[in-house]
């Protein structure tokens, strides 16, 4: 068994430890980035910029992300990119220098990692970069929206690329690169408010409207109106379009607009946090598409600061029949709130354009393509100057915030599954009299945790995770690193929660996916016949040991190389068959299914004796506050049947649970609550009965 075991984990480590490249000369890498490149100046001393010349002409600007942008990877650590970018603000070309991202390092490669930065190159910081959450097709809008490809199990990480790519790119182009300089910023004045009609705020300026005539359109289409199967022709001496624009943010505007509750209300949601512009508008053409989806982006309009694409997402804040509190104000036929900024940032004082496309199909084959600029300078009254530090932008949310809207539904689902969880185990002395129940709970619960939590949601904790967490602490504990992964954060919440409760077991009996896979392969042996090797208690308490040492080292490990810490973490298989489905390199593949092999005959080995999370979970799970395995006299003394049954050994030969070792399966309490199976029942009903005659014969005697 130690031969087998010791050949296991040599295979492992030796198909992890691939020798680190030394790190590429900076030279090298920036000539990769600008091929025509004759001349690459040192690091700037007041910029930390190379700047790149072909002969006498300036190309551009190469740099370390590093050097402008810290924000830390799934990992815990930074994502170090060098980054080209030409005098024209486009991107050269990105090169990634130095990751700890687990699922490239170990996992799908480094190949989805460059063809996703690839995708970088040729393009500008006037488009506004949309990362798609799984890899499909890429497709450009025609405008300036650029979808790119994501990488699927790796959502993530390409966030916080296009995070960290884009935040450095300009705080590059606004101090080296004409175009981009950004005017002194401005904030709403919170202190100016009057009540204004409708026309009131027009003609001073705080609504700012556009309109389009049939002509215009007509014009820039090159047909009638009337010539589209679908009739775009508005009535007599109407326009086509009128849209509205109206920074909320602004006291003056958004009281008027919403009215003082609705304004109050949406200062509570909004908390400081972002600007907002509300787009309405009325005519035969909305700003917004009958397919618009609410709390997404829209396509048909967009803004531009400064050259450069601003985000807008709706926050589908406004109810369905939303009427605006200006008195005089009409009938809009859409109206959405949109929360501007994102890493361009966005300055409400200064001048800014919004562009409409507008689509008009011929046919299914062929559609016409008109678009507008409708430029936008709100009344300097509005505002006041504010001093930002350089880099800040005010209106962009944490990329965390975006992966949890994203997630929503997964999120919800988590929730609702650890509810119940947690209701059934509150209630286990009840619900372990009917064991029919309690065994088809948990086959149930086991699948939901292997499907959804495991192979759908990626929820697989992982000793890498504690690693992230020490290494955290280390060097300065942020918590958005967390929260990145919201079933990871749940999870991770809900296990160090319920260890003060009810010990590790929870989790490694009901929320682990690698876990519930090894059920499942146990229970698939002893369908097959397979016969189930119990092993001998003196070498089944050596061997649960083993895993602590391995916990030790690790962790060890992780604070002189996490690089290495991450590849011997490569002793976990659940990266191999939760996260990528045993599509891997050959042998991680066959550890992997070496050790459910070993379960088809040994209930759970690898949880038992090589886990080092379940090492740590139990480390943690001995500050439980109470013991919920409830325990009577003849437990062990003499009876051994809840031991006898216990797959993974977790009763000790005196009746005591074995808390570090319990998987809370709850079969030995299904057991001392059988009335058929409970030696200390079954003794004591005998005794009641043997008591009932001994009452009866005496009763008949007298």
């Amino acid at each position: 068994m130690v031969g087998r075991l010791i050949l296991l984990l040599s295979l492992v480590f030796t198909a992890s430890a691939y020798a680190a490249e030394p790190p590429p000369e900076p030279r090298a890498v920036i000539q990769s980035l600008f091929p025509s490149a004759t001349v690459i100046e040192d690091k700037l001393p007041d910029f930390p910029v190379y700047p790149v010349y072909q002969l006498q002409e300036l190309l551009g600007y190469a740099y370390v992300s590093t050097d402008f942008v810290t924000l830390q990877g799934f990992a815990g650590k930074p994502i170090t990119m060098m980054i080209g970018l030409d005098t024209k603000g486009r991107f050269t070309g990105v090169e990634v220098l130095h990751h700890h991202e687990p699922v490239f390092l170990h996992g799908l490669g480094e190949a989805p990692l460059n063809e996703f930065v690839a995708q970088y190159e040729g393009r500008s910081l006037k488009d506004q970069i949309i990362v798609q959450a799984s890899s499909r097709s890429s497709r450009d809008t025609g405008g300036q929206q650029v979808y790119f490809d994501g990488v699927s199990k790796a959502t993530v990480s390409v966030l916080i690329i296009n995070d960290t790519i884009l935040s450095s790119a300009l705080q590059v182009a606004r101090s080296k690169l004409e175009g981009f300089a950004q005017a002194a910023p401005t904030r709403a004045r919170q202190d100016y408010y009057e009540p204004l009609t409708w026309q009131q705020l027009l003609d001073r300026g705080y609504v700012q409207k556009r309109t389009l005539s049939a002509q215009e359109v007509e014009a820039k289409l090159g047909r009638p109106l009337t010539d589209y199967p679908t009739d775009l022709s508005p009535p007599s001496g109407e326009a086509f379009t009128e849209i509205y624009f109206a920074y909320v943010n602004s006291p003056m505007v958004g009281r008027n607009l919403l009215g003082d509750e609705g304004y109050k209300a949406f200062q509570e949601r909004l908390n400081d946090r972002g600007k907002v512009i509300m787009v309405m508008s009325q005519g035969v053409y909305s700003h917004v598409s009958e397919a618009f989806v609410p709390g997404s982006t829209p396509s048909r309009i967009g803004l531009n600061q400064n050259e450069l694409a601003i985000e807008m997402r709706d926050l589908n804040w406004l109810e369905p029949n939303q009427q605006i509190m200006a008195p005089g104000a009409p009938d809009m036929a859409a109206m959405n709130l949109f929360r501007v900024g994102g890493n361009a940032g966005f300055n409400p004082g200064s001048e800014a354009s919004f562009h409409l496309d507008i689509t008009a199909p011929r046919n299914h084959l062929i559609t016409d393509h008109a678009r507008f600029t409708l430029p936008v300078t709100f009344s300097p009254d509005l505002f006041e100057p504010v001093e930002v530090a350089p880099g800040f932008n005010e209106g962009q949310q944490p990329v965390w915030i975006g992966l949890w809207k994203e997630r929503w539904w997964q999120i919800s689902l988590l929730v609702a599954g650890l509810t119940i969880l947690t209701v059934f185990f509150a209630h286990q002395k009840t619900l372990t009299r009917y064991p029919r129940l309690v065994h088809g709970f948990r086959w149930g619960f086991l699948l939901f945790t292997l499907f959804f939590i495991g192979f759908y949601a990626q929820g697989q904790l992982s000793v890498v995770n504690i690693y992230t967490l020490l290494l955290a602490l280390w060097d300065g504990f942020s918590l958005n690193v967390f929260l990145l992964d919201p079933v990871i954060f749940i999870l991770w919440t809900y296990t160090f929660v319920t260890l003060f409760i009810w010990g590790r077991g929870l989790f490694c009996g009901w929320l682990c996916p690698f876990g519930a896979l090894q059920e499942l392969v146990a229970w698939i042996g002893q369908r097959l016949g397979l016969r189930q090797i119990k092993i001998p208690e003196r070498w089944h308490r050596r061997l649960i040991l083993l895993k602590y040492p391995i916990l030790a080292g690790l962790v060890t490990t992780a604070f002189f190389s996490l690089t290495l810490a991450e590849q011997l973490a490569e002793v976990e298989p659940f990266k191999t068959s939760i996260t990528l489905y045993f599509v891997r390199h050959w042998p991680f593949v066959m550890y992997a299914l070496a050790l459910l092999a070993i379960g088809l005959f040994v209930h759970k080995f690898y949880c038992r004796y090589l886990c080092p999370l379940g090492a740590g979970l139990a480390v943690l799970g001995r500050l439980r506050v109470f013991s919920w395995l409830e325990r009577v006299k003849r437990c062990g003394q003499p009876c051994q049947h809840c031991k006898n049954e216990c797959g993974i050994n977790a009763i000790r030969k005196d009746g005591r649970v074995d808390y570090d070792e319990c998987i809370q399966c709850l079969e030995c309490v299904v057991i001392l609550r059988d009335q058929n199976q409970c030696i200390d029942a079954i003794v004591q009903a005998k005794q009641r009965q043997k008591q009932a005659r001994i009452l009866a014969t005496d009763a008949a005697g007298a």
